[in-house]
């Protein structure tokens, strides 16, 4: 899809959830932790937030969409911004949208999926799960 001169692609679906799961990484700075389902046709984070996580409210209360975009700065350009940019794993900038009160994140990246997967499952190259 491209609108206002931005191509967006859909890359996964985050959602809140109160139960541990399998395979948890922790990102002790913000008091998160994230599962990775990649079993179906559209990769799915579970986030599950600690009593000190510092992410704005819609990000631990809602889901959220997240689209691959050639340009973030374009992207974000006229948007409420609730988080970043910013960069969790090497090479992949990332902002959080406030879109009609819906989070939707935004990554521009230059990585495969299958290394974006890699190095977010195993913290390789992550800034977030270090």
């Amino acid at each position: 899809m491209r609108r206002e001169g931005v191509t967006y692609e859909l890359h996964h679906i985050g959602i809140p959830t109160g139960e541990h799961r399998p395979g948890e990484r922790y990102a002790a700075s913000i008091d998160m932790y994230t599962s990775d389902d990649l079993t179906g046709p559209l990769p799915i984070q579970w986030h599950r937030f600690g009593p000190d996580c510092t992410l704005a409210e819609p990000m631990r209360s809602q889901p959220h969409i997240a689209y691959k975009v050639d340009n973030l700065e374009a992207a974000i350009e006229g948007h409420v911004v609730i988080l970043g940019p910013y960069e969790p794993i090497d090479d992949f900038r990332v902002a959080v949208i406030d879109n009609g009160g819906m989070p939707i994140e935004l990554i521009q990246t230059s990585l495969t999926n299958a290394d974006i997967w890699s190095r977010a499952g195993n913290g390789a190259k992550s800034r977030l799960y270090r």
